[in-house]
């Protein structure tokens, strides 16, 4: 929500972007100065009400030496605002407040440290291993589903408006060109956001849907998988036009050990036509997660028949047979936990189901400690219900691995080897619950 601007002079410290960093920025002191744009400096600030790092862009909105830049950038500011506590997604970057200081106009939102965006990425020499490139865009194609269930489009995925966590987590980032649905906040006139991933019905000014922005991951895609974009060119206008006519150099030209599944899933993201491109996110998705699922059963781990060993063991799995738990292996991701890490934060969005391979677990609630949780035992169960938030933090108490298992990745499995883990994972929570009660 936009704070009422103070009617009286201007401090002597206050927000002149791009100018000196400032002290203080209405309630927030400034630490330091962290990034830089065309329309604002980006700040490390601390919320001294939640106690927690924020990371605060001040827009340039001063009209002195360019008036149309300064009109976009308030254009910009305002999309942003608008959208403060809207977007509640794990892989969206949450904007928790907004503010205009003495005619200064800045964005509050999560800071992230040690955080790189996939710009750095995109070099021939330096690019992401396949499967954890499958992973990130999966976590995207999901966000975008969401903020498209929301009447959100984007309008500006690139590389460098997606975040990579040192923990290889993924947040959307940028809404300031952003449509929303039913607002003339974010309409900017003419053509907006970064020629290299527009669709073409976005460089033609035409209608803009969910569908570019499923484009624009597409290319991003691309870009990352073979250090190349897809189109490039010496001048705008040649770029432009071949966007909207040219076909990009097949992927498997520039990569060899791209598999041909996933060379199509881009092509289709990237089809000139909208109607021909995945409806939605989750499609996009879901397509992502077939091609993993393949690809993992092509090239088996080294380790998965010491994992079958381990899983066999578990209690949750003894009605399982042999063929369901490699399916669910191929299906799973493995994951090791120090004492005291968060494997589950309480109140975010998680559709990941978890299987305890070995330690255990704390539960807690608002920072009161519920229970323990130990090896076979299960959680993540609000997973069942899509975009619900998690009512528990759950800490490893000690060393422990975890199985976990999307949602949308168990909808890959044979219905029976379902219906096996739906039966044993229920079943595992009313016992649960019987315990309590």
């Amino acid at each position: 929500m936009l704070t009422s601007p103070p009617t009286a002079r201007a401090p002597a410290n206050a927000v002149r972007p791009g100018r000196a960093v400032p002290e203080r920025v209405g309630k927030y002191e400034i630490i330091k100065q962290v990034g830089r744009g065309s329309t604002g400096c980006v700040y490390l600030s601390n919320d001294p009400y939640y106690g927690r790092d924020v990371a605060i862009k001040i827009y340039n909105i001063e009209p002195d030496d360019n008036p149309e830049k300064a009109r976009v950038a308030r254009k910009m500011f305002l999309s942003e605002a608008h959208m403060v506590g809207m977007l509640q997604h794990p892989n969206i970057l949450p904007i928790f407040d907004a503010g205009e200081e003495a005619g200064h106009y800045y964005i509050v939102t999560e800071f992230i440290h040690g955080a790189r965006t996939l710009a750095a990425y995109c070099k021939p020499d330096n690019l992401l291993r396949m499967s954890d490139l499958i992973e990130i865009i999966y976590k995207c194609a999901k966000a975008l589903s969401y903020a498209h269930g929301r009447g959100v489009i984007h309008r500006d995925i690139k590389p460098s408006n997606i975040m990579l966590t040192v923990d290889n987590d993924v947040r959307i980032i940028d809404f300031g060109i952003a449509i929303v649905a039913d607002s003339e906040i974010s309409r900017i006139e003419g053509i907006a956001g970064s020629p290299s991933y527009m669709s073409p019905e976005q460089v033609q000014s035409l209608e803009i849907t969910n569908r570019s922005d499923l484009y624009a991951l597409g290319a991003v895609m691309y870009e990352l998988l073979t250090g190349h974009r897809p189109f490039r060119a010496n001048n705008l206008s040649k770029l432009l036009h071949q966007i909207v006519y040219a076909t990009p150099p097949p992927i498997h030209t520039l990569r060899k050990d791209v598999p041909e599944e996933l060379e199509a899933l881009i092509a289709r993201a990237m089809h000139k036509d909208p109607a021909r491109r995945h409806r939605s996110g989750l499609e996009f998705a879901a397509d992502l997660a077939r091609v993993h699922q393949k690809l993992r059963s092509a090239t088996p781990r080294n380790n998965d028949q010491d994992q079958f060993g381990l899983l066999r063991r578990l209690k949750f799995f003894h009605d399982f047979g042999h063929a369901e738990i490699f399916e669910l292996l191929r299906a799973a991701q493995w994951q090791d936990y120090q004492r005291g890490e968060e494997i589950v934060k309480e109140g975010e969005i998680d559709d990941r189901f978890y299987v305890i391979v070995s330690g255990a677990v704390a539960v807690e609630r608002m920072g009161r400690h519920l229970g323990l949780l130990a090896q076979g035992d299960c959680f993540g169960e609000t997973s069942y219900v899509r975009g619900a938030k998690r009512q528990a933090t759950i800490r490893a108490q000690d060393d422990v691995t975890v199985m976990k298992v999307s949602s949308t990745l168990l909808e890959q499995v044979s219905a029976s080897c379902q219906l096996r883990f739906n039966k044993a994972f229920l079943h595992s929570l009313i016992a649960r619950l019987q315990n309590v009660s």
